[in-house]
C-alpha cells in the first residue's frame, strides 16, 4: 500500500539558519502521526512544505501522489489545513462560515453534520468573537474537513486550551479519524504537541 504521505531528506533553511535538516518519513492510511519537539524544531517548516506553502531547498515531498507544489490546485481540493493560527472575523457566525467555505470545495462535506459531530450545533448563530477557544478549535477542526479531506493536517492543535479541553479534541481526532476510515476519506493528524499516547505514531 503506497504512503499518504512521504518525505525524503527534507531541508531547508532561512539565511544561515538551518530549520530542518535532513527530514524523513511516511505516513499511511488511517494513521494519527505526531511530529514532536520543542519550539524552533522545525515543526511548522517541516508541515508548511507539505502544504504547499513553502518550497525545501532540497528533498522530495509526495502527498497523495501529488507535489505539493506543482499539484497546489489539485491538492487543496485533497488536503484539510488546519493552520497554527487560524482567524475569522469577529463577528462571522459559525454557520456562516461553514456554509461560504463550503463553496470553495468541489466535493464539500455536509457542514451542518460537521457542526453537529463537532459540538458546535447550539453555537451555529455565535459570532467568532464570542466563542471559547475550544469551541474555536473545533470551528477550525470542522472548516479543515469541510473539503471531505483524505489527509487533514492539523498545527499546533491543542496550544492555548485546559487539560481536560485537550482530550476532548483528541478524543474528537480520533472519532474522526475512525469515521473517515469507514467512509472516503482518512484524516491524518499532524503536530500533536503533548506526549500522550493519542498518536498512532
Amino acid at each position: 500500500m503506497s504512503a499518504m504521505i512521504e518525505v525524503q531528506n527534507l531541508h531547508k533553511t532561512y539565511g544561515d539558519t538551518v530549520a530542518v535538516d535532513d527530514v524523513s518519513f511516511t505516513v499511511q492510511e488511517g494513521e494519527i502521526f505526531g511530529i514532536l519537539g520543542p519550539n524552533g524544531a522545525g515543526k511548522t517548516t517541516t508541515v508548511e512544505c507539505i502544504e504547499g506553502l513553502r518550497s525545501p531547498d532540497t528533498g522530495r515531498i509526495s502527498v497523495l501522489g501529488l507535489d505539493p507544489r506543482r499539484d497546489r490546485a489539485e491538492l487543496t481540493q485533497r488536503l484539510g489545513v488546519q493552520l497554527q493560527d487560524s482567524q475569522l472575523p469577529d463577528q462571522l457566525r459559525v454557520a456562516e462560515a461553514l456554509r461560504l467555505n463550503s463553496a470553495f470545495y468541489r466535493n464539500p462535506a455536509d457542514w451542518h453534520a460537521l457542526m453537529d459531530t463537532l459540538g458546535l450545533t447550539s453555537k451555529s448563530k455565535t459570532p467568532f468573537g464570542k466563542l471559547s477557544g475550544g469551541q474555536k478549535q473545533r470551528l477550525s477542526i470542522a472548516l479543515a474537513l469541510l473539503g471531505s479531506p483524505q489527509v487533514a493536517v492539523l498545527d499546533e492543535l491543542t496550544t492555548g486550551l485546559d487539560p481536560q479541553a485537550r482530550r476532548d479534541t483528541w478524543e474528537l481526532i480520533e472519532g474522526v479519524r475512525d469515521r473517515g476510515s469507514r467512509s472516503s476519506w482518512s484524516p491524518t493528524s499532524w503536530r500533536k504537541p503533548n506526549g500522550s499516547a493519542t498518536g498512532s505514531r
